[in-house]
């Protein structure tokens, strides 16, 4: 009785740590998942919206006007490659391998800034081009749409950056390495949703 107690208390920090529920899966990954099926709606309506709306301006300037489609890939590229990132960041936390982690996951915050950045310049030159939110029904489904997955974006580069900083003060070790792959997970989902918006928005856009 005496062994099996000291049993319990022994791993009694290992199944606080775990959270594990009657499912085959960890609580804190079944809500992440959750959430993410939640936001794939959300994003599903605003995007359908803007197909709905697309091509009814009749006020400009148009997308064919202002659009800056290399500028926008380039920026795309890089939110791909961050996933890449990302999983190797995962991978080094698994192992217990701090700089490889840190290296890795560095990368991974670097391109959300770039994205995010990128972002922040296309709205601000947009503006100047005249194009404010009110403009017509184009430029007020664009902005809600993409400034709502920039905002999806900043988070989850926060979200990593505090992981990062974790990283660098030694707190986020293999046995922590869950908090990464949940952070990774969304992240995931945010360069998926922008796979869908990039040809939607912009290529879709130029030919309406």
């Amino acid at each position: 009785m005496t062994s099996t107690t000291a049993t319990l208390a022994g791993h009694d920090g290992h199944a606080a740590e775990a959270h594990h529920t009657s499912l085959p899966i960890e609580n804190r990954k079944l809500a992440i998942w959750v959430f993410i099926a939640s936001e794939c709606m959300f994003f599903a309506t605003l995007i359908s919206t803007f197909l709905i709306y697309r091509g009814q301006s009749l006020k400009g300037p148009l997308p064919a006007d202002i659009f800056e489609v290399p500028l926008v890939t380039a920026g795309t590229a890089v939110l791909l490659f961050s996933s890449f990132f990302v999983v190797m960041a995962l991978n080094g936390a698994q192992e217990g391998n701090r700089r490889k982690l840190i290296t890795w996951l560095s990368l991974t915050v670097f391109c959300g800034v770039f994205f995010a950045g990128m972002q922040v310049y296309e709205f601000s030159h947009f503006y100047h081009e005249g194009l404010g939110y009110s403009t017509n029904l184009f430029s007020a489904s664009f902005y809600t749409l993409t400034g709502f997955h920039g905002a999806h974006v900043t988070m989850g580069t926060l979200w990593l950056a505090t992981l990062l900083k974790d990283a660098i003060k030694g707190d986020l070790p293999a046995g922590k390495a869950l908090n990464l792959e949940i952070a990774a997970l969304y992240w995931h989902f945010v360069d998926v949703v922008w796979i869908i918006i990039f040809p939607v928005v912009y290529l879709m856009s130029l030919r309406s």
